[in-house]
């Protein structure tokens, strides 16, 4: 099976006047279609510039990023833009809603940027809004909504356009336990349906716990976590997230 997102050699360094910082160092990474991946780090390890890089909102200092066997750092900025509108759905932390427009419009807003009609493009949003549950919101701006329920919409904008990959920076962080749960298996549920793969930054534990894999990034590494160890991919202990939130 091909990968859907592949990297290799990622080395990220930002430089300034003086000083120059090294994010990420040899990084290399694989995700299959469908596949769930959890990241942890600590803060300022270079989670979140891994994935913008995947994701082709950054470039390397030095490497290149595949997405189904294509080098996506070769592209024109608007064939990457299409590239991700087409492929790819982003999930932040923070929902980052278009406050003067409705649920349905910030759904509809990749597919009208795709350029598709009015009308297709918010009967697509409706179904998905109705998927995520939030159908009798759909006319409500954002500010009326709680934050789970922005969280929801968010996810509905991510995977309306049927992304093969979605990339999600702490997509819970921000949600109660019981909301960031549930947003969990809205998820899981929407990726079987589509299989779309999922590449997390999380420090939430029962997220991380529930993934296919779990990778950290230490010095400015990407390493996988021991299977043979009580904090495998499918039992990250306690105390490794807390590590992760240092």
């Amino acid at each position: 099976m091909q990968d859907v997102l592949l990297c290799r050699n990622i080395h990220k360094t930002y430089f300034d006047c003086t000083n120059k910082t090294q994010v990420l160092h040899d990084v290399s990474l694989a995700i299959k279609p469908g596949e769930h991946v959890a990241i942890l780090g600590s803060s300022g390890s270079g989670k979140s510039t891994l994935l913008h890089i995947l994701g082709g909102l950054d470039a390397p200092t030095f490497g290149e990023v595949e997405f189904n066997g294509n080098a996506i750092h070769s592209l024109s900025a608007t064939k990457l833009a299409k590239l991700r509108n087409d492929e790819m759905g982003f999930i932040y932390q923070f929902h980052h809603l278009l406050g003067e427009f409705t649920a349905l419009e910030n759904v509809a807003m990749p597919l009208r940027i795709r350029g598709l009609s009015q009308k297709k493009a918010e009967d697509k949003a409706k179904k998905m809004l109705n998927e995520v549950g939030l159908s009798h919101r759909a006319s409500h701006l954002p500010s009326a909504m709680s934050g789970g329920e922005r969280q929801r919409v968010a996810i509905a904008r991510a995977l309306v356009t049927e992304p093969s990959v979605v990339l999600a920076d702490e997509p819970t962080g921000n949600l109660d336990d019981t909301t960031g749960k549930q947003i969990y298996q809205l998820l899981t549920q929407l990726s079987e349906k589509k299989n779309t793969a999922f590449v997390v930054v999380t420090h939430d534990i029962a997220l991380a716990n529930q993934m296919d894999r779990v990778l950290r990034i230490k010095d400015g590494q990407l390493v996988q976590s021991d299977s043979s160890q009580p904090d495998s991919p499918k039992s990250i202990s306690e105390q490794s997230v807390q590590e992760a939130k240092v």
